[in-house]
């Protein structure tokens, strides 16, 4: 089944921009220096991350997209303009000559990431206020928002932003981060993985335990829906009158980084297109599955979801 109509679908992700570099080397011989291995590189690669790779997936669905954060005048932020550009995202990115672009670079060998170096700092409040206004500037070409919060800085105004675009008419998506969730209330969908889930209402005993403190949440917070993504139990969508789980795609599993990305993104799409939320999460459940299966932050199709015919 073929979706021809996802691209009308207008979606504009704003949060914390990334680059995803990734060095992909042999491992043969343990260092003299000290016990560890030493890595030929022997190809390299650079991929959006963060929230441009949710920006990247509903653009690989189709979706008109635009990307607004914060990245540093430097090349990492040339690379990252390149990237989308190539992904035919339109590029609102505030360019912050007083920082880095934030890179998290992965050295990988044998099919196996060996360790990964981060290098990131927080936007100035300057640039924040520009993004702020060119956040409301935006909202009227774009039908749904993802709000995409890595906990970086540039989402510190996460809670005035759903307020402007739900008021707007707008759906909004939050990927959550952090041990306060009261910030994203009003939101249409929130999507947290358990752990993120567990840090905010705490442990559960039973499924029981769980819906409960996943719906009290919910009410709280005043959401639509709350999407609890779960690894390899699958997904449970917790609603004002409905609790539905859905199992996990079943497939070998090869870098689970970037999945989340892929699920909210797919959510947004479907949900843009007119889709129930009920059938948007179940296409979403298996995105998720299919880009686990890849290696680093990847994308799905819409042949790999729907087929080609």
């Amino acid at each position: 089944m073929q979706y021809p109509h996802l691209n009308s679908v207008r979606i504009l992700v704003a949060g914390d921009v990334m680059l995803d570099r990734y060095w992909f080397g042999e491992v043969n011989r343990i260092s003299p220096e000290a016990p560890v291995p030493v890595v030929h590189v022997k190809n390299q690669e650079e991929r959006l991350g963060g929230a441009s790779n949710v920006a990247r997936n509903t653009a690989a669905l189709g979706a008109h997209t635009g990307l607004l954060g914060v990245v540093g005048k430097d090349e990492g932020g040339n690379a990252i303009e390149r990237m989308l550009t190539d992904s035919n995202i339109e590029s609102y990115l505030n360019r912050d000559p007083s920082i880095s672009t934030i890179i998290k670079l992965r050295v990988i060998g044998r099919q196996q990431q060996l360790l990964r170096v981060d290098f990131e700092s927080p936007p100035t409040a300057s640039v924040l206020r520009e993004k702020m206004a060119q956040f409301q500037a935006l909202l009227p070409k774009y039908d749904v928002i993802v709000l995409s919060d890595y906990a970086k800085g540039s989402m510190v105004n996460v809670a005035e932003m759903i307020s402007i675009a739900k008021k707007a008419g707008k759906t909004v998506l939050v990927d959550p981060k952090g041990d306060d969730f009261s910030r994203y209330a009003g939101a249409t969908v929130l999507t947290p993985n358990k752990s993120e889930l567990r840090t905010v209402v705490g442990s559960w005993n039973s499924e029981q335990e769980l819906t409960e403190k996943a719906q009290q949440l919910r009410a709280r917070l005043n959401l639509d829906a709350l999407l609890l993504t779960r690894s390899e139990e699958g997904m449970t969508l917790y609603s004002e009158k409905t609790t539905i789980h859905t199992p996990a795609v079943t497939r070998e599993v090869y870098d689970v980084s970037g999945a989340g990305d892929t699920v909210i993104a797919t959510l947004a799409v479907m949900l843009g297109s007119g889709m129930s939320i009920a059938d948007a999460v179940i296409v979403a459940n298996r995105a998720g599955g299919i880009v686990v299966g890849k290696l680093g932050t990847a994308t799905v199709t819409r042949e790999e979801l729907f087929g080609s015919e």
